[in-house]
């Protein structure tokens, strides 16, 4: 984006490209999309392409964003291995009328003496393009779908989309969430794109806290999964859920959406998306003030919320997230003491639940 001097990047899932198959639904992809993106906010998650029905052409695309931006300069962004089949493109003249392209090296069997044959050609055909000067990225979707169905690594996948590929299912892998069928169009729908990536985020990281202390992985990664689901709502609806269950009197909380929405969630957990475990609806209730007493799951959801890899930065984040690994007792008194900390800075007082909660763990320690 520096490097062209682009204002954004639409990202745009394809819905039927006439030379692939795609090997997800629209709706998944688009759903990957959005939470790959959701930490960028130069990348827009477009769906155009989605909403089309047929084989989607690129030159229709462009003629439909044409309409959406009239003024706009197009740059269409595509690996080196792509552009060698561009000449096969369908109504190629009048795509290139449309836009420039802008060409990222990748690992392909083509040779470099080939692939600037080609650019050349093309550019004497009067199509516009350019380089990034970028290094090769050791990843293609070939390759990461084949590491999936081995279960292996993929560090270069953003941990949102892994997740949400192992809770669905997909490119061969077992649904490891029976319901994620039903659950994750509600809170892709329930969530902004942010949210929606941080809930992901916080099931993966719950999964893997619970594993290093053996607790159990899948009750975590349903509180972590879920521990939001009520955080988008109005405040006026977390209001009528609180009072309506008798949850609270404190006005504190009653008047607070960042306090309120995990008592509000854990009502949602149960009577919207049909989990009846009181072990995680408890642990969605106590993830944003702790209290004491709390169980090994209830540390290891608080946790994950605070840890989680797209979590921005903090004072004490790295500490407690390799205190985590060790203690989550020493993770979460560590935690909560920066949290009253900083509260204190502000000039505000920290909630009484927390501090009674640091108090407690105090205590366990030592």
């Amino acid at each position: 984006r520096t490097q062209a001097s682009l204002d954004h990047i639409l990202v745009m899932p394809s819905a039927n490209p006439p030379y692939k198959q795609c090997r997800a639904s629209g709706e998944d992809r688009w759903r990957m999309t959005v939470a790959a993106c959701a930490q960028e906010p130069a990348l827009e998650p477009c769906d155009l392409e989605l909403r089309r029905d047929g084989p989607t052409y690129t030159a229709d695309t462009l003629a439909a964003l044409r309409e959406r931006f009239p003024r706009a300069e197009f740059v269409f962004i595509l690996g080196a291995d792509a552009m060698m089949s561009l000449h096969k493109w369908d109504r190629l003249e009048e795509i290139a009328g449309q836009c420039s392209f802008l060409v990222g090296p990748r690992t392909s069997h083509w040779q470099p003496s080939e692939i600037n044959e080609e650019r050349k050609r093309l550019a004497a055909s009067g199509i516009r393009i350019s380089s990034l000067n970028m290094h090769i990225l050791p990843v293609s979707s070939s390759q990461l779908r084949e590491s999936l169905m081995a279960d292996g690594q993929t560090p270069l996948l953003q941990v949102p989309v892994r997740e949400y590929i192992e809770v669905q299912g997909l490119y061969g892998r077992e649904r490891r969430v029976p319901e994620a069928g039903e659950w994750i169009p509600r809170l892709f729908d329930a969530l902004t794109p942010k949210r929606f990536a941080h809930s992901l985020s916080v099931a993966h990281t719950a999964r893997r806290l619970a594993r290093v202390h053996g607790e159990d992985e899948h009750l975590a990664e349903i509180a972590g999964l879920l521990h939001d689901c009520a955080k988008c709502l109005p405040l006026r609806e977390m209001q009528e859920i609180c009072r309506a269950h008798q949850l609270t009197e404190d006005p504190e909380v009653l008047h607070s959406g960042a306090l309120m929405h995990s008592l509000a969630g854990a009502v949602l957990a149960r009577e919207a998306y049909g989990v009846e475990d009181p072990v995680i609806l408890d642990a969605i209730a106590a993830h944003t003030t702790g209290r004491a007493g709390m169980t090994r799951l209830d540390m290891i959801v608080y946790l994950a919320d605070k840890i989680e890899p797209t979590r921005p930065s903090y004072p004490l984040l790295e500490q407690v997230r390799m205190t985590a690994q060790l203690s989550l007792e020493r993770a979460m008194l560590m935690s909560m003491e920066g949290t009253i900390q900083y509260v204190t800075k502000q000039g505000k007082k920290p909630h009484q639940a927390t501090q009674t909660a640091a108090d407690w763990l105090r205590g366990q320690i030592h």
